[in-house]
């Protein structure tokens, strides 16, 4: 039997989804435990005994400065500023990709104006967003926003001028008004889109969002990441890592499971 046209059976799906992972903790535990009976005090590779405890300490010990317990403390401010971004981008991004994809008067300029926003560097203009709009959680949020929306707009507006054309002249020959078709053919169609579109712009999210913690906050998981790196506290930052990417992974299945639930008619969400 040839290669693609073997596949595998559950238990052997499951077997290949966790081998990879097993792997690498493999190969992180053997290198670390290498590194730490050559140098006790190495810092580069800690333990999962040394990670247990740094982890203990943040997140079920109280800080002795504000008594709050800092790692979930980090995780909710984190967490508030990528949804409040993510929320304004989706609904901007919706607004202007319906406007960009099916009103021809909106089309000329916005479209042209969409692509050369999608190709400015979000992190080169960050200096400019702290002056604009200071230190405070604001920046930290315009950041997400200015980063995704015209990425989410251009992706809506694309899949809003696929929408076959007749649809449209039978929607108005029925007596449909601009916004009863925007209502009742054109949103209906872009919204699962949005949310296949919201799942591939996580990782943009979260990099925007740690790079704005990491230069002006005083918590947030990137904030405390950067803060602990002047001491090699890999012990910190090693979970801090995979705490991020386990939330990200956790917001991409949400979002797929929601996009089965409320749209199992549309192709991709079976994806």
């Amino acid at each position: 039997m040839r290669l693609i046209n073997r596949h595998p059976d559950r238990g052997g799906r499951l077997l290949l989804i966790l081998l990879p992972f097993a792997l690498l903790l493999f190969a992180y535990f053997v290198g670390s435990a290498a590194r730490l009976t050559e140098n006790p005090n190495d810092k580069l590779l800690p333990s999962a005994s040394q990670m247990v405890s740094a982890i203990d300490r943040l997140a079920f010990t109280e800080d002795k400065r504000s008594g709050n317990y800092l790692f979930w403390e980090d995780s909710a401010a984190s967490l508030k500023r990528l949804g409040m971004g993510i929320g304004i981008a989706a609904l901007v991004g919706l607004c202007l990709g319906i406007a960009a994809g099916i009103l021809p008067l909106f089309r000329a300029p916005l479209s042209p104006l969409l692509t050369v926003l999608s190709m400015v560097p979000p992190l080169a203009i960050l200096p400019i967003l702290f002056i604009v709009f200071g230190l405070g959680e604001l920046s930290k949020v315009m950041l997400i926003v200015i980063g995704i929306t015209p990425v989410l707009a251009r992706d809506l507006e694309q899949r809003a001028r696929e929408i076959p054309t007749e649809i449209l002249i039978k929607a108005q020959t029925l007596g449909a008004s601009t916004w009863t078709l925007i209502l009742r053919v054109v949103l209906p169609q872009l919204l699962p889109r949005l949310l296949i579109a919201l799942r591939l712009v996580l990782g943009s999210a979260w990099l925007f969002l740690i790079a704005a913690e990491a230069i002006a906050s005083t918590d947030g998981l990137g904030y405390r990441i950067f803060l602990v790196r002047r001491y090699m506290a890999m012990d910190v930052i090693l979970p801090y890592v995979v705490w991020i990417t386990l939330l990200a992974w956790l917001m991409d299945l949400g979002l797929r499971q929601l996009t089965r639930l409320c749209f199992p008619w549309y192709e991709g969400a079976k994806a």
